[in-house]
């Protein structure tokens, strides 16, 4: 029996706080997919289902074969703000907007930035281990640091990078910024200094946090030539996306002494493989890939996502969560 109901694809991860907002209207038929699927089980699932209208995926890659098998795809979204696993010109092409989850994760990307570089600073692990093994006479002689006074170096100044500066204010450091895509003005306003050479700002910084997105420009930047700009007292935090540090240059001048430790969130491959050499270095903290996944987050994100899902049902996009503006009237 034909039904004028839009089938939506959800991934497992959404929150029921978000799928209470879709399962809220009568128009609408949802299905789940696993966060773990591979792209021929979730191609064959498209095409099982099809016409679909809607996606929210995880991390899940969409692009030209997906599209073909949905036959009738509206809107694509993402349960976060990354979207480097979307082809997005191929939506383009096609006119279907991707949608981001706004602001909803990056307050808890911000905090794990700011989490990493305390534990760095505060020899976290370490202390940990002094008081476990019995080495208490040993603790004076790793003392920890202060952020108190020391210079962050932020790269990128948009949703999550911009509540890292204000966090980092907080702790009473000196804030630089280096995002070549922000007016000085913008910079200078919300009490940190612009940047316009990052090469030239590294040797001042004690602290490196990445929040730029993943794309060509990006990709390798900070290789072994920027790595060692870097003061060898410094640490490197990386809670954007994997790629954008060179692991082997990193695990090269965390060895060498050259770089003071690095903080993890992301991989050049995720899950990274077994063995892999930064696993056994005691100045590297890590992370699976979950700064903005907190309880709260993949709430607010859920929620966001199935309200830019029916804004553009209902023929209104939340443009603010447009990634491919260009498919706008």
């Amino acid at each position: 029996m034909a039904t004028n109901k839009k089938k939506i694809f959800v991934t497992e991860s959404m929150s029921n706080q978000g799928r209470a907002l879709l399962h809220a209207r009568d128009d609408i038929e949802l299905v789940e997919f696993p966060n773990m699927i591979s792209a021929r089980d979730f191609e064959a699932k498209l095409k099982e289902h099809a016409p679909v209208h809607g996606v929210a995926l995880g991390g899940t890659r969409f692009g030209e074969t997906e599209l073909d098998a949905s036959k009738d795809m509206l809107v694509v979204t993402r349960i976060g703000v990354g979207f480097d696993a979307v082809d997005v010109p191929a939506l383009s092409r096609r006119k279907v907007p991707l949608m981001v989850a706004g602001t909803a994760n990056s307050p808890s990307v911000a905090e794990q930035a700011l989490f990493m570089m305390l534990t760095l600073a505060k020899r976290a692990v370490e202390m940990h281990a002094i008081v476990r093994d019995d080495k208490w006479p040993s603790r004076l002689g790793m003392l920890p640091y202060d952020l108190f006074g020391k210079t962050v170096l932020i790269v990128g100044f948009g949703r999550i990078g911009t509540r890292t500066a204000k966090r980092c204010q907080a702790m009473e450091m000196n804030v630089l910024i280096f995002d070549p895509y922000k007016p000085a003005a913008d910079i200078k306003a919300a009490g940190c200094e612009p940047v316009s050479d990052l090469d030239a700002a590294l040797p001042r910084a004690d602290f490196v946090s990445i929040h730029c997105p993943k794309n060509p420009e990006t990709v390798g930047m900070f290789n072994a030539a920027r790595l060692k700009l870097m003061k060898p007292t410094a640490y490197l935090i990386n809670t954007a996306r994997g790629g954008i540090v060179d692991e082997v240059a990193l695990h090269d001048a965390l060895v060498s002494g050259r770089l003071a430790g690095a903080g993890l969130d992301v991989f050049e491959q995720e899950p990274p493989p077994a063995g892999h050499k930064l696993f056994a270095l005691p100045n590297v903290i890590m992370a699976p890939h979950v700064a903005g996944v907190t309880r709260e987050a993949v709430d607010r994100m859920s929620e966001q996502t199935a309200r830019n899902i029916l804004s553009v049902l209902d023929g209104d996009p939340l443009r603010q969560n447009v990634i491919n503006q260009d498919v706008l009237g």
